[in-house]
């Protein structure tokens, strides 16, 4: 008979009873070698095992009721099964020894295999075949046998991630190279690294391994596993495992039952598999679907086993996993029902911590419950809200992905199987306002940020549900009800999750009494927009970078979809978030107005708002964000500029190109400068083409003519080639036409500059007596004069310095000349100034300053006693052309005459333009000037003269550096616009280190922080963090201490607070006093909020030796101010500010990530924190608690109320070193007791304070340097404003107006309307 030939290959006579006996005994964990003759012998046919397992495969089958019986064949010819099952055991544990070799590893397989199909014939048991053991080393035979090296190439090609960033340079965790469940120890990883398959070796292990999975799968058909739990958890275990061991081709279809013959690939057989291993005759109830559902419930979460700390990337096998659970609810939908919602929590509680993880697992968990009923779906979400206020940051998040995935699908009606309690969850309202809207607040900053993206994502699902409820949160007549946020926001959730993963039963989610009891009531009033807006603003200000991009782009999707108006105020949200101080921001910032401006390219507001962002990031510090707004300009304007054929009304981006140069034109004057910075940055790059300056140019005339012009004024000087003969023809045309517009003609007056050096001497002669001609008309704007003069000046250029000179003085010496006999007769005339032309008058005056700079010769001593006059009365006489200029006037001040506010602020303006070119005049008014800003009452006149000031600072350094203090003055002025004109001048000489930090100069600058102007407060400490800080990183530190003596008005300490001031200087700059407390915290807040931790060490100890040890040492007296100044120092000293950040923990509410760069920096955090408290310690021990002693036995002899502020900041301060009270006051063993008797009543007190004020506490973010540059969105940027004072030849600054002078101006007769004063801005 074929079968027992093939039977004595394996030579079972041959080998010794003794050795099957110990074979058995061992219980097949272990086996003695075989006689290696026997071995031999069993390996000269190396498909000793096929034959068997072909001739013993039809006595397999039952439906054969004719067939003999395998085992009356076995006992016919003397074959035991004993000695077989030995043989049999001894090649499969030879293929799990280290480094089996190809042929052993294809020899165990085919043993498994062969084992397993005896188990499959019938009377197998009864002949004591089965062995529970050898059942499951031949279940692990598929993953033994097969490479782990052929693994980990394919993980290596697929898991990128496992390569680090490359941008970061943070490489993270290798993935694990073969599963823990494998048993496949360390060592023998290593040696199997020399081992080596070829394509064609690595076939054979397959077929293999798909010839025991089949032999399985027939067996499992048949052999029952009800009472054989553990082999049942090695099946699932395989099939699970094999679920991913290859692609799969094409789509998996679980429709229609196959035989196991037409299953190609493993994870074909392997859902086969599992799907026997749910049929009943594996066991009842439903046991043996849940053991299934829990091993699936891996390949869902993209695991190769229950370690969540090293997953690896299954998506593939998630998809075909979330088809088969579909089938298998579809097939026994009652029974599978609730595995299907036990699934469903444990893939939420055991989520990945990585953002790929979780997507891809919201996405599994959205298709699962779209397969249950709406009882269950209900009661899931009802589960989900409770998820979500789970204490762990990882819930929160994956809660979140999870309702955005909901709230893609349809809304499920409420019908009669939903219990009414339930009835409320099914509705989108609650996903959004109740899951989503409510983490807005969340203490943890990534879960904030990752609602509010969410929140913004809900606006762009096609679901009109979920937009409508977004809608409703910013309704006026919305009724929402939104829980509290305040346990969910302030305190760590305190719940409790009953650890049932591994038993895969219902997870029950127990919420602490605290969390359950603060559920706001349904609102008496409805959330209005207003309320709402305000929380947004405060989420774009969040301390951390990722919370305030994703507001940023949850504002830009309410504005987007119309949810609230696209006001001024509201995309200011936008366009203040360009000057963050985090780079990512800005960046995200612009992108957000970027999608904004395409989706609404018509809206002015947002065209407006994209301006001011964009255009003042071109100047940004970081060169990326630069390069990210040129990008945007690019892209937005000069990339649609086409010429006039081509230009097409339906053309959306060509019309919103023109449309935002024509805003340049008119709202956005001021930020003509950033866009000038953009062509010096593109001309080299060579990107106006002479095709683009010549399409242009053809849009010169007509609606489009102002914005064109403004663009040839940026590129006429970087474009080599422009048609002269059209630029020539506008300015003729502009010359002779009636009314012009003001912004284009000074636009064409900087193109004829630019092409003044490619004119001929006839047309050059012709356009300066066009310019002089209009000059001497003085009927135009205070724009367009300035405008002519410049262009004048650059007609005069030429390489000869002395024709240049000679070119000045003739024509601006003959401005100078006729504004001089105006205004002699004018003023200096009896009855002159009766029928005074103000207009006039003012444009006189200008003309005269800004020609007078360009022609200091032609400057006589008559013109400085006319603008004088201008300015104050004269009692002397005027001294004729030529005659001495007194050597003194009679002058203290600017005294009112008949002149005009708006007139006497010019006149300061020319005066002081004079006294650039004059250093005699300048010398003679400076102290008039000091003293205007000290007695001056007329506001325009004394912001002109800051301005005037720091001006000639600039050219008279050390001369004027005397009146900083005047200037500096100014910043407590009594109208705002004084002040800020102060600050703004002030910074701009700090950064060019014309002034230096002397004097009180700092603390003046600092007292603006609590400036009753919150726009001043925001410049203020832009300016101090972002400009001054960065130049000089020591300023907070070097000042501190001094702040303290000097906002206290303290005065009897040897060194600190000896500046010289005024008495008035003393009032209007002290903060002394318990009502100006709070003004002077703020003022310590922020500027401790800016130390470094070095810093914040060193200023404690000198804090200790230069004001507490003075009191100590009776230096200082312990009276009244002292005591003020005391009580300062150590309520200071409590500051959380003053706490080293490496001292701090991680932020509230978050988790440490769980790979290695995280653990290596938690691991060096912890040392880092362990150095610096023993450093810190030693410093209290040996500079503090010596002093601290002797203070606090002085102040009890004294009974001082600074005792109390003294025991306050050791209660703070002794809370990290609560167990070591005794030890560090040894010396003050009664201040100890009291110490500890303080800290635990401030711990009951605490307590008690937090749970009665659970209820009214909200979230505040932090107010941080992000919110400094909230000023610049409403005044234009600030680093554009010290820019945008365009410098002329002696170094004076034009005026920046914010007033401008009206859009067009008549050229025929004088303009009758007043222009305002030069800092009327």
């Amino acid at each position: 008979m074929e079968l027992i030939r093939a039977l004595q290959l394996l030579k079972l006579n041959s080998v010794s009873l003794a050795w099957v006996d110990a074979v058995w005994g061992f219980e097949f964990t272990h086996t003695d070698p075989l006689d290696p003759v026997i071995e031999e012998e069993i390996k000269e046919d190396p498909d000793v095992f096929k034959t068997i397992y072909k001739q013993l495969l039809p006595f397999s089958a039952e439906d054969d009721d004719d067939a003999r019986s395998v085992w009356v064949v076995f006992g016919e010819n003397g074959v035991s099964a004993k000695p077989l099952v030995a043989v049999l055991s001894y090649f499969i544990l030879r293929a799990k020894a280290k480094s089996p070799s190809l042929e052993q590893r294809l020899c165990g397989l085919q043993a498994a295999s062969l084992y397993l199909l005896l188990l499959k014939i019938p009377g197998s048991v009864a002949n004591k075949v089965y062995h529970q053991i050898l059942f499951d080393t031949c279940l692990n035979m598929p993953l033994k046998c097969w490479p782990q090296d052929s693994g980990k190439k394919r993980k290596k090609d697929c898991l990128k991630s496992s390569q680090g960033d490359p941008k970061t340079g943070k490489r993270s965790k290798p993935p694990k190279k073969v599963s823990e469940e494998m048993e496949i120890d360390d060592d023998e990883d290593d040696e199997e690294q020399g081992v080596y398959f070829s394509p064609q070796d690595l076939l054979k292990l397959r077929e293999g391994i798909v010839l025991l999975v089949r032999t399985l799968l027939r067996l499992l058909e048949r052999f029952s596993l009800r009472d054989k739990p553990q082999s049942a958890d090695s099946c699932v275990q395989l099939f699970t495992q094999l679920t991913n061991f290859e692609p799969v081709i094409g789509d998996l279809s679980f429709s229609q039952e196959r035989n196991v013959d037409q299953l190609q690939s493993l994870p074909e057989l392997s859902y086969h598999g599992l799907g026997l291993l749910c049929s009943t005759i594996h066991g009842e109830g439903d046991e043996c679907r849940r053991r299934v559902f829990r091993k699936l419930l891996y390949v869902i979460l993209m695991m190769k086993t229950q370690e969540r700390s090293k997953p690896c990337l299954l998506a593939p096998s998630q998809a075909v996993c979330d088809i088969y659970v579909f089938h298998i609810v579809d097939k026994q939908r009652e029974a599978a029902l609730p595995l299907l919602r036990i699934l469903v929590q444990h893939i939420c509680h055991q989520m990945v911590e990585k953002s790929e993880y979780r997507v891809s697992g919201a996405q599994a968990v959205g298709k699962l419950m779209a397969k249950m009923p709406c009882q269950d779906y209900a009661a899931i979400i009802k589960w989900l809200y409770s998820y979500s206020r789970n204490n762990k940051v990882a819930f929160r998040m994956f809660a979140l992905d999870v309702a955005l995935v909901l709230l893609e699908q349809s809304e499920r009606d409420v019908d009669d199987t939903v219990d009414p309690e339930l009835a409320v969850f099914l509705p989108h309202r609650f996903l959004v306002h109740n899951i989503i809207y409510n983490h807005r607040n969340d203490v943890s900053p990534t879960v904030r940020g990752h609602a509010l993206h969410c929140l913004a994502q809900c606006l762009e699902l096609g679901s009109q549900n979920a937009t409508k409820c977004v809608h409703e949160l910013f309704s006026n007549s919305a009724q929402t009800m939104l829980e509290s946020g305040r346990s969910e926001q302030t305190l760590k959730r305190r719940e409790t999750v009953q650890k049932t993963a591994l038993t895969f039963r219902t997870i029950e989610l127990t919420k602490h009494k605290s969390i359950t009891t603060t559920h706001r009531s349904v609102m008496n009033s409805s959330l209005q927009n207003e309320e709402t807006l305000t929380l947004f603003k405060k989420h774009v200000s969040d301390p951390k970078t990722n919370a305030r991009k994703s507001a940023l782009e949850t504002v830009m999707s309410l504005l987007k979809h119309g949810v609230i108006s696209c006001s001024a105020e509201n995309l200011s949200i936008l366009s203040d978030r360009c000057r963050d101080p985090a780079v990512s921001v800005k960046k995200k910032a612009m992108q957000c107005l970027m999608d904004l401006l395409a989706a609404l390219p018509e809206n002015r507001e947002v065209q407006e708002a994209w301006l001011r962002a964009v255009l003042p990031a071109v100047m940004d510090s970081e060169s990326s964000v630069q390069e990210k707004a040129l990008e945007c300009l690019d892209h937005v304007v000069i990339a649609h500029i086409k010429s006039q054929g081509k230009y097409r009304d339906d053309d959306t981006s060509q019309k919103l190109a023109w449309d935002l140069l024509g805003l340049m034109c008119e709202k956005c004057q001021h930020l003509s400068r950033c866009f000038s910075k953009s062509f010096s940055v593109w001309a080299p790059q060579q990107k106006f083409t002479p095709g683009f300056v010549n399409g242009l140019l053809s849009h010169t005339e007509g609606e489009r003519a102002a914005a064109a012009w403004l663009l040839l004024a940026k590129i006429a000087s970087c474009s080599p080639k422009l048609n002269y003969g059209t630029v020539l023809d506008t300015w003729e045309n502009t010359i002779r036409s009636p009314v012009v517009s003001v912004t284009m003609t000074c636009h064409i007056l900087s193109v004829l500059g630019d092409i003044a050096s490619n004119l001929n001497d006839d047309t050059k002669t012709r356009i300066v007596d066009d310019l002089m001609g209009w000059l001497k008309t003085f009927s135009l704007p205070l724009e367009v004069i300035s405008s002519c003069v410049d262009t004048l000046v650059r007609f005069s250029r030429s390489d000869n310095t002395q024709d240049t000179l000679r070119f000045l003085d003739r024509f601006c010496g003959e401005l100078v000349s006729v504004c001089e006999s105006y205004l002699s007769a004018v003023i200096l005339q009896e009855k002159g100034a009766e029928n005074i032309n103000e207009d006039l008058l003012v444009k006189h005056l200008h003309t005269l300053g800004v020609a007078s700079l360009h022609c200091p010769s032609k400057v006589g001593k008559r013109i400085f006693l006319v603008v004088q006059s201008v300015l104050t009365p004269s009692e002397q006489p005027v001294p004729a052309e030529g005659d001495e200029l007194p050597a003194s006037q009679p002058l203290s001040q600017f005294k009112p005459n008949s002149m005009s506010t708006v007139v006497r602020a010019h006149a300061v303006i020319t005066l002081g333009k004079l006294c650039l070119q004059h250093e005699e005049l300048m010398l003679k008014y400076l102290p008039v000037f000091a003293r205007e800003l000290e007695v001056g009452t007329e506001l325009a006149v004394r912001s002109n003269v800051v301005v005037v000031m720091c001006d000639l600072c600039v050219r008279y350094t050390n001369t004027v550096t005397r009146y900083i203090p005047n200037i500096s003055a100014c910043l407590r002025d009594k109208d705002p616009i004084v002040r800020e004109q102060t600050l703004i001048m002030l910074t701009n000489l700090l950064q060019e280190e014309y002034v230096k930090w002397k004097g009180a100069l700092f603390f003046r600058f600092a007292i603006v922080l609590v400036d009753p102007d919150p726009a001043i407060v925001d410049l203020c400490e832009y300016c101090l963090v972002d400009l001054l800080l960065k130049k000089s990183p020591l300023m907070f530190s070097q000042h501190f201490i001094e702040c303290i003596f000097h906002f206290n008005s303290y005065e009897k300490h040897k060194k600190y607070n000896k500046f010289l001031q005024t008495e008035s200087e003393k009032s209007r700059f002290s903060l002394k006093g318990r009502q100006n407390q709070g003004k002077r915290f703020r003022i310590y807040r922020f500027l401790l909020k800016n130390f470094t931790d070095e810093q914040r060490f060193n200023i404690t100890t000198k804090i200790c030796q230069d004001i507490l040890a003075t009191f100590v040492d009776s230096e200082l007296p312990l009276d009244s101010d002292g005591s003020e100044l005391l009580a300062d120092t150590f309520d200071i000293l409590s500051l959380k500010e003053m706490k080293l950040t490496a001292m701090s923990g991680p932020a509230a509410g978050e988790e440490p990530q769980e790979d290695e760069m995280a653990m290596a920096k938690a691991v060096l955090q912890v040392a880092q924190k362990k150095l610096v408290s023993q450093v810190q310690k030693r410093n209290f021990v040996e500079n503090v608690i010596p002093i601290i002693i002797s203070l606090k036995n002085m102040l009890e002899e004294q009974h001082s109320p600074v005792l109390k502020h003294l025991m306050a900041y050791l209660q703070v301060t002794m809370q990290e070193y609560r167990s070591e009270v005794k030890e560090l006051f040894a010396a003050d063993e009664q201040l100890a007791a009291e110490v500890e008797y303080n800290l635990k009543r401030f711990e009951k007190e605490k307590q008690q304070q937090m749970e009665n004020q659970l209820a009214s506490f909200t979230f505040s973010p932090q107010r941080n340097v992000s919110q400094t540059c909230t000023y610049i969105g409403n005044h234009a940027a600030f680093t554009i404003i010290l820019s945008l004072r365009r410098r002329t030849f002696a170094g004076m600054l034009t005026p920046f107006r914010t007033h401008s002078s009206p859009t067009v101006f008549s050229t025929g007769k004088p303009n009758n309307n007043n222009n305002t004063a030069y800092t009327e801005q």
